[in-house]
């Protein structure tokens, strides 16, 4: 049967699966296309769209107004371009791969300015027990997939006008997490209730798709009096006679008594999905630094692929003092803990009181797997200690490749007890250079940001020094220190401050009206994240009155071409941790700025789950006819549609029939598959009679979906018929086929 068309996983990698893509291939978000077509003048529309991380350099594009083809041959050295044109239409864009076009991306409308307007709804305020009134404005965001379409929604998080600093007395307003689409719709509100205070430093939280069904989930701290998205209270509170209408704020505000919780909320619908103990628990609250409630909920999250392959939720307590990260995971059923790290455990008492209010995950030391640079310590990905720098607390901090040569992580960290910054290796905590200061360092920035200078450059609020990655002075430092972008197409990276995108030295880019930023002196946007668009990155800025927030994109052409950075794995983690704490801007694994060496190798990357982008009429095997003792099965996650199909040793045939050939003639047919064994598979491929071998390469796990294609021959019609038959080894698990 014939479903709607769709992209498959890895659009064509143009080269064979290697032993080592098939190993540890982490499982990623599928996007669509995300063009935009933005009219820069009366006669001009600029469209941009994405290069998948599965994607081939070699595969190309062509770009179509309202149907009609726009450019002689496809594109292939960017992933934008220009259309001399007065009409305002539509746009879609088409992959081409091995001279065989793919079909439309969604289509999209033209902006008539460079940024798009999304309506909000402000919740109502209120007043506290102390008769102090509160409005609300919109703060930090993120963004997910929350219903599988390949398109990002806006989860938004509304600040209360009375929130707190931890160090501060004074009730708060609720905290509210929103769900909007790009179109405006606001999809669910989540009411933390009146036991979750509101400041920076509470409510961290994560939206990542971590049972890899195509769809983001949302995970938070949660307390007694939470509503989920449908409005009902969480059960963990009634099945443990939890009274949701209970206050437990004391007199100054703080919330010091009562259960903590941690939920994960389904991203469609904001409806819960299981709630479980917060760990660690307060206990004592003179055991984390004060007995007044500052230091207790001093809180931190992030996502990580612990085992390389899937997501974690990691979800933090401490750092001034005890330091605490207890890692979760979530199957779509059940929210079960990996593993828990403690400084007051034996041996990791240096790791106490090294914390950052912000922290950054990568795989540092080239495993395969994540760790979490908690500021002046490393967690490893099993939960133990990998290193302490003894470098102390800290308010910011970058890590990322340097340099175009460098072949492992550094970190430049801002440090405040020792009143200096340092740039250290992210492998082994060891000092590269410091500067310091007389006084407390609270910020500071590192990126290429000039074309004259290849690899970062670093300063700080200590010092008017611009360093390079040796320590060597190189300038001047820019004013700004609080956020970057890649906004221009020369790879290097503009200043972000308040509202204003700058150039060092020349000075501002965009700087538009009627804007507000976030986070008091951090002047932090509502998100910053490749969204839309080529690699370039998009900026989520909240208007002054909260009515809407606005996501504005570059409009430069660029020739240089680099997949979505969402599809980098700790770039796409650094966007889901942004909003934690003192917001830091994101950097990828890899080296972007001046004298990179281009192209960017693929990311080891799986595509799972969700409705991805068409570009080829997709068949579901569990639609197809099965024979033989061939049999439809649900039990290996990250299958597409409904379920995949398991062939017997030998006899097994599964059949296509009415296939449609798009026109006939030689077609590149994708076929998503997962072959867990030791070895590979080889069957029969029959097309309309003609019978060939065909072999399925391992792909090391059961739940590791990779794509093949296959050169052949069909009719110009619906008459088609494909079959796969087992012939002795057995064949892979065949979830899909998608006829171009």
């Amino acid at each position: 049967m014939k479903t709607s068309p769709k992209i498959i996983v890895a659009l064509a990698l143009g080269v064979l699966l290697s032993a080592t893509s098939l190993r540890a291939q982490s499982k990623m978000e599928n996007l669509d296309r995300g063009v935009v077509a933005v009219r820069t003048s009366s006669s001009q529309v600029y469209v941009g769209w994405r290069q998948l991380g599965t994607e081939a350099y070699t595969v190309g594009y062509n770009v179509y107004r309202a149907g009609t083809k726009l450019n002689a041959s496809p594109i292939t050295t960017s992933t934008n371009y220009v259309d001399s044109t007065t009409a305002n239409s539509t746009y879609t864009v088409r992959a081409v791969v091995n001279g065989v076009e793919g079909a439309d991306s969604p289509a999209v409308s033209v902006w008539a300015q460079n940024y798009l307007s999304i309506p909000l709804s402000i919740p109502a305020g209120g007043t506290t027990p102390d008769g102090v009134a509160y409005t609300y404005s919109a703060n930090d965001c993120s963004v997910g997939d929350v219903d599988g379409d390949g398109q990002y929604e806006i989860i938004l998080k509304w600040d209360p006008s009375n929130s707190k600093d931890n160090s501060q007395s004074g009730y708060t307003g609720d905290v509210y997490l929103d769900a909007y689409k790009l179109n405006g719709t606001r999809l669910w509100r989540i009411d933390l209730g009146k036991n979750i205070r509101a400041g920076a430093h509470y409510t961290q939280f994560q939206v990542y798709d971590y049972d890899s069904d195509g769809k983001a989930e949302i995970m938070c701290k949660t307390a007694p009096g939470t509503k989920d998205g449908t409005g009902a209270y969480l059960s963990k509170g009634a099945a443990a006679g939890a009274d949701n209408s209970a206050d437990y704020r004391n007199s100054s505000g703080y919330v010091l008594s009562g259960p903590e919780w941690l939920t994960v909320f389904a991203g469609s619908t904001g409806k819960e999905l299981a709630t479980v103990n917060y760990n660690p628990p307060r206990g004592t609250v003179s055991d984390w630094g004060d007995s007044y409630g500052n230091r207790v909920d001093r809180f931190l999250a992030c996502t990580a692929y612990l085992d390389g392959v899937h997501p974690s939720a990691v979800f933090c307590r401490g750092y001034y003092t005890r330091s605490t990260l207890c890692a979760w995971d979530w199957n779509g059923t059940t929210l079960t803990q990996r593993w828990f790290f403690d400084s007051n455990n034996s041996g990791y008492s240096g790791y106490a009181g090294q914390g950052n209010h912000n922290l950054s995950v990568g795989d540092v030391d080239g495993d395969g797997y994540d760790e979490i640079v908690y500021g002046g310590c490393c967690i490893d990905h099993n939960g133990a200690g990998k290193y302490t720098t003894g470098l102390g607390h800290g308010d910011a901090m970058h890590m990322s490749r340097m340099t175009p040569t460098a072949t492992t992580l550094q970190v430049w960290k801002a440090c405040e007890g020792t009143t200096q910054c340092v740039l250290f290796n992210a492998s082994n905590g060891s000092t590269v250079f410091s500067s310091t200061s007389s006084s407390d360092v609270g910020r500071c920035c590192a990126g290429n940001i000039s074309s004259s200078l290849t690899g970062y450059q670093m300063w700080s609020a200590a010092n008017t020094t611009l360093y390079n990655t040796s320590g060597g002075s190189v300038g001047t430092r820019p004013s700004p220190d609080n956020f970057l972008i890649w906004w221009h197409g020369n790879l290097v990276r503009s200043l972000l401050d308040g509202t204003t995108i700058s150039d060092y030295p020349s000075g501002t880019v965009l700087s538009p009206s009627g804007l507000a930023s976030n986070n008091s002196t951090k002047a932090t946007p509502c998100l910053s994240a490749d969204l839309l668009g080529d690699w370039r990155e998009e900026v989520i800025w909240r208007t002054s009155d909260n009515t809407a927030l606005r996501i504005y994109t570059t409009t430069e052409v660029t020739t240089n071409r680099i997949f979505t950075l969402m599809h980098d794995r700790q770039y796409r983690e650094a966007i889901a941790w942004q909003n934690t704490a003192y917001n830091q801007p994101p950097h990828p694994s890899f080296y972007l700025g001046y004298g990179m060496t281009l192209p960017v190798p693929l990311p080891n990357i799986t595509l799972v789950g969700g409705t991805p982008p068409p570009t080829g009429d997709t068949y579901q095997a569990e639609n197809a006819v099965l024979a033989g003792g061939t049999v439809t099965e649900t039990t290996n996650a990250g299958f597409h549609g409904t379920a995949y199909v398991n062939f017997p040793t030998t006899g097994g045939t599964c059949t296509f029939n009415n296939v449609d050939g798009n026109g006939g003639g030689t077609k590149s047919l994708s076929i998503r598959f997962a072959n867990g064994g030791t070895a590979a598979r080889t069957g029969n491929l029959t097309v309309n009679g003609t019978t060939t071998s065909i072999t399925f390469a391992t792909t090391g796990s059961w739940t590791t979906w990779v794509t093949m294609n296959v050169n052949i021959t069909l009719n110009n019609n619906s008459t088609n018929t494909i079959q796969f038959a087992s012939t002795g080894s057995d064949l892979g698990n065949i979830d899909e086929i998608t006829v171009p």
